[in-house]
């Protein structure tokens, strides 16, 4: 697929693979001043899985040839510092700015303190931030996501906020109706992470088998803060890792 717009920025997207980077990269493709050259992922260095999400690297690059876009990947151990993750973060992007990238989108809604992160972080090495999906209502784009034709599955949980039966279900609107009281409906907290199989811009839909459902704990870094999303939870906030996580291993078919 080609995106090339001679009069557009280069732009590189944020690709976590889930519901919210899928919907922000349909809005930056409508978007005549972004020319998309590329997707950037953070891995797992030592599982190869999409951080966070536990989702395979061949699933990813399944969604980049169906996207039709170069996949680079920022690979990390297992819980980086906010120093080390930010030296390779910056390691990362440096041959995509020698190529001419100049703007970096993200899927993020409404968390002002991650917004504010993005941008600092970006100006001190010359880049811009685009948000396509910020201050939207949760209604809003949960029913654009629905109607456009995207097709996800949920791949994490955070078991301080859903349990174990809500990992490997599709992300429709059986699912959102089933959401406890005080969810955020679109995760923005890290309530759950999703895997997008089918998209509008998707060249076919991937074929993919649920495996099993797994519980995991995460010890924070010794050092400094991770590199973990911030949250509005004080709870959470005190102590991120303070809770565990249900994965559900998706196998390529």
């Amino acid at each position: 697929m080609d995106f090339s717009s001679p009069a557009a920025a280069p732009t590189l997207m944020n690709w976590s693979g889930g519901k919210d980077s899928a919907l922000a990269l349909y809005h930056a493709l409508q978007n005549p001043a972004l020319h998309l050259t590329d997707l950037l992922t953070s891995v797992n260095k030592h599982y190869q899985r999409v951080s966070m999400h536990g989702v395979r690297v061949e699933l990813l690059e399944a969604q980049a040839q169906r996207i039709g876009l170069p996949l680079t990947k920022l690979e990390l151990p297992e819980m980086p510092d906010m120093a080390e993750y930010e030296q390779q973060m910056r390691a990362t992007l440096a041959p995509l700015q020698a190529r001419g990238i100049t703007h970096a989108v993200f899927g993020d809604i409404y968390l002002e303190d991650l917004r504010q992160y993005r941008e600092k972080q970006l100006a001190q090495i010359g880049l811009k931030a685009v948000f396509p999906l910020w201050k939207r209502p949760n209604s809003e784009l949960l029913r654009e996501y629905l109607q456009l034709g995207f097709r996800a599955v949920v791949v994490c949980v955070n078991e301080k906020y859903l349990d174990q039966s809500f990992c490997g279900r599709l992300l429709d609107e059986a699912f959102l109706r089933d959401l406890p009281p005080g969810v955020d409906s679109c995760g923005e907290n890290g309530e759950y992470h999703s895997f997008v199989f089918d998209a509008p811009y998707f060249s076919h839909p991937i074929a993919f088998e649920r495996g099993e459902i797994v519980r995991r704990t995460y010890q924070a870094p010794a050092s400094t803060t991770s590199v973990c999303p911030p949250t509005d939870d004080e709870a959470v906030q005190s102590d991120p890792f303070a809770t565990g996580f249900w994965y559900c291993d998706l196998l390529p078919r």
